[in-house]
C-alpha cells in the first residue's frame, strides 16, 4: 500500500524552536518529510511542506498538526493532492530587479497569465541600493513554459512590460 501525501501550510509567530515542534509531530506519526519552502516574514513563520504518512496515520497527524494551535501556529492540511509527474515543459529563471512602486508583481503576472506560464516558484523582496539609499524591489522566479511558448517569446513579452516599469528582467 502506498503512502498518503499531505501538504501542510503553517503559519505562526516565528520562535526558536518552531521547526523542531512541526518536525516531532511529523515524526512521531510516523511520517516522512519530503520537502518544503519556509520564511520569515515581519516577525511571521510562514511554511509549506508536503510530507508522507502510512494512510493508518494520516488522520491522526492531521489531528496533531491542526493540535499546533494551542501554541499559536495555524494550519491547513490537504490530503492526496495530485502528485504531477515531472513534465517535459522546459523550466526558465526570471530574474527581476528595479526601483520599488506598487504593481510591480500584478504587470509580470499578467504577462505570464497571458502566455500560461505556470509560476512554480517565487520570491520577493525589497531592499536598500546601496550607493542612493532608495527602496529596491527584487524577484526570482522558476516559470514552466507550456508547449508552443519559446523563451524568446516571453523574453520579448517581458521586456516590453519591464521598459514601461523600469526594471531589469533576466530569463534563463
Amino acid at each position: 500500500m502506498s503512502n498518503t501525501s499531505l501538504v501542510l501550510t503553517i503559519l505562526g509567530e516565528d520562535r526558536p524552536g518552531l521547526v523542531d515542534s512541526i518536525a516531532n509531530t511529523i515524526a512521531e506519526h510516523g511520517g516522512n518529510w519530503v520537502e518544503s519552502r519556509m520564511a520569515h516574514l515581519a516577525g511571521q513563520f510562514a511554511g509549506i511542506l508536503r510530507v508522507e504518512v502510512a494512510p493508518e496515520q494520516a488522520e491522526a497527524l492531521t489531528a496533531a498538526i491542526q493540535a499546533l494551535a494551542s501554541s499559536g501556529l495555524e494550519s491547513v492540511v490537504h490530503t492526496n493532492p495530485t502528485v504531477s509527474a515531472l513534465s517535459e515543459s522546459p523550466v526558465v529563471r526570471l530574474s527581476l530587479t528595479g526601483q520599488d512602486r506598487p504593481g510591480i508583481v500584478r504587470e509580470i503576472s499578467r504577462v505570464l497569465a497571458a502566455h500560461a506560464v505556470n509560476v512554480e516558484e517565487l520570491n520577493t523582496e525589497c531592499h536598500r541600493a546601496a550607493n542612493s539609499g532608495q527602496s529596491l524591489f527584487q524577484a526570482d522566479a522558476q516559470l514552466r513554459l507550456p508547449a508552443g511558448v519559446s523563451i524568446d517569446v516571453l523574453r520579448e513579452a517581458l521586456e516590453q512590460v519591464a521598459a514601461d516599469m523600469m526594471v531589469d528582467i533576466s530569463l534563463e
